[in-house]
């Protein structure tokens, strides 16, 4: 019995020894923290550059933004083997899909493409696509309404995507409106709503990095400065209206006239686009689906921000979680659809459940493009590119007060653009505003957040590395490629306005007065280059 007690103490002394020695060295590890020596440089925005320039130039996404992933990996290892496989797996790829948002989002999209699925097999798509080629007869009809819509479902980018693209496709084919302009149209009118939209996702993101400063009225008052999401309104309504394209999307409406609305032989959404005309589908089998998944996801939202709690509606909604938000709400809308179908007798229950797979395999490649992009975010972020920023704009903030609108929106363009998030701008560069101005010059602060909000959507609308972007493409089901590369050179037509419209503000510093000289200076360029297309 005594040996017995012996052996348990002798046990218990050495597993105390062994907590307290791994408790020693997981503080040692802590202390010692590893610091890539590449950290917070220029280097930090190399992967990302890699990944967009490659897939510009090779037209093949996938690769590319792996070999982004793949150096990024290396900067952070130093250029050790077994680090950089471990930080590319682990850190990146497994740690971006064990995140719960994104894991959130990804079920919505998955959620959302077996509600197109289910549509198109009761019927519903074609039923409204016959509706509205009765109803909407031109081209330019056509594409108002893929903007109205656009417009009207505000409350967030996925969601605005994904529907408007369901909707709307069906009626642009016929009517020849090519992918391309499609997924345009829906980018377009995606994020450059949202953050102009009080109610929005987007407007929660921004006030909650506004911090000791009543987020919500600076971004009520910060609205009329948001150049760039009120001229790419403007500019939609005004290309649409004069039939101006130009740079690559030229070639894309010039075959969508002849028949081609995909000019490149690839279909990576082919899967989602098989109709079903002889069925008792009628047009309510698509508007109710949409209706009832845009009244869930507002349930949905409000909900997490603990609207049933006790909360107040917009308060609810600013400190909303979109991710479990739009999950739930499209999980409820998905239920509801099943029973309406089952109903109405357009769908049996065992013929929705089919429509599970299908729905699922047409997000495929949306998912993996959001996947790699989420991941190479992921390396940048272990590079310290936000810390490189930041560093650069302090730096910035002394010197050329009135030109620092100007200069905030290219450094949110550019911080955008090479890492693929306008939220996680939004998260470096708000806050840096806000200690620069807070309680000195109000006016300037107002201008320089929404130069902050402006840049960070300009960015985002241009990389193909953004969620947005991805999503768009899945919309619209057009090659990912295809939409980067015809819709990059209205954003930075835009862009470009934009600029010149903040380094006026930071002048004149009054609204009222910038803002229609942006829209007649967005106006006029587009006159410009519908005269320079013409003699071509």
């Amino acid at each position: 019995m005594k040996g017995k007690k012996r052996v348990l103490w002798g046990t218990f002394t050495v597993l105390c020894i062994l907590l307290c020695s791994s408790m020693t060295v997981f503080a040692a590890e802590e202390a010692e923290k590893y610091v890539p020596n590449m950290y917070a440089t220029f280097w930090a925005l190399i992967p990302p550059i890699v990944a967009i320039v490659l897939a510009l130039i090779t037209k093949e996404v996938y690769s590319s933004l792996f070999v982004g992933i793949l150096i990024g990996g290396v900067f952070y290892s130093g250029f050790q083997f077994e680090l950089t496989i471990t930080h590319v797996f682990q850190d990146g790829i497994v740690g971006v899909l064990s995140d719960s948002y994104n894991v959130g989002i990804l079920v919505f999209l998955v959620v959302l493409g077996i509600m197109v699925c289910m549509m198109n097999k009761a019927g519903g798509s074609a039923a409204f696509g016959r509706w509205a080629s009765e109803h909407i007869k031109s081209r330019i009809g056509v594409q108002l309404a893929t903007v109205v819509l656009g417009v009207l479902i505000f409350i967030d980018d996925y969601f605005n995507c994904l529907t408007v693209g369901s909707v709307m496709r069906p009626v642009t084919d016929k009517q020849n409106v090519s992918r391309a302009k499609l997924a345009y149209l829906i980018d377009a009118t995606a994020a450059p709503v949202c953050i102009i939209a009080p109610i929005s996702s987007w407007a929660a993101a921004v006030t909650g990095f506004v911090e000791g400063e009543d987020g919500f009225s600076i971004f009520i008052r910060a609205i009329p400065y948001n150049f760039y999401a009120i001229l790419t309104i403007v500019m939609m309504i005004t290309i649409i209206l004069m039939k101006i394209d130009y740079g690559p999307m030229k070639l894309h409406e010039k075959n969508a006239l002849a028949g081609d609305i995909y000019t490149t032989p690839d279909r990576p959404y082919a899967a989602a686009e098989q109709e079903t005309e002889d069925t008792k589908g009628g047009v309510i089998d698509l508007v109710l689906p949409i209706a009832v998944l845009i009244i869930c996801c507002v349930i949905g939202m409000i909900y997490t921000g603990g609207f049933f709690e006790g909360t107040g509606f917009v308060k609810a909604f600013s400190g909303s979680d979109a991710s479990v938000g739009l999950m739930l709400g499209s999980f409820f809308a998905f239920v509801i659809t099943v029973i309406f179908y089952a109903i109405r007798k357009v769908l049996t229950f065992s013929e929705s459940m089919a429509a599970i797979p299908e729905g699922f395999k047409a997000m495929v490649p949306a998912i993996l493009i959001l996947t790699f992009a989420w991941t190479l975010k992921a390396m940048t972020d272990s590079l310290g590119a936000a810390d490189y920023v930041a560093a650069v704009m302090k730096h910035a903030a002394g010197g050329l007060m009135s030109l620092l609108p100007a200069i905030i929106f290219l450094v949110g363009c550019f911080l955008a653009f090479a890492t693929g998030t306008s939220w996680g701008t939004f998260g470096i560069l708000i806050p840096i505003v806000v200690a620069v101005f807070a309680g000195t010059n109000e006016q300037m602060m107002i201008m320089s957040i929404s130069a902050c909000m402006a840049g960070a959507v300009c960015g985002d609308h241009c990389s193909p590395i953004s969620d947005t972007t991805i999503m768009a493409s899945a919309g619209a089901q057009c090659n990912h490629v295809n939409h980067v590369s015809t819709q990059l050179p209205y954003a930075i037509t835009v862009a470009a306005v934009s600029f010149v419209s903040y380094v006026i503000a930071g002048f004149v510093r009054n609204p009222f007065i910038c803002l229609p000289i942006s829209i007649v200076l967005m106006v006029g360029t587009l006159l410009v280059i519908r005269l320079m297309v013409g003699k071509e």
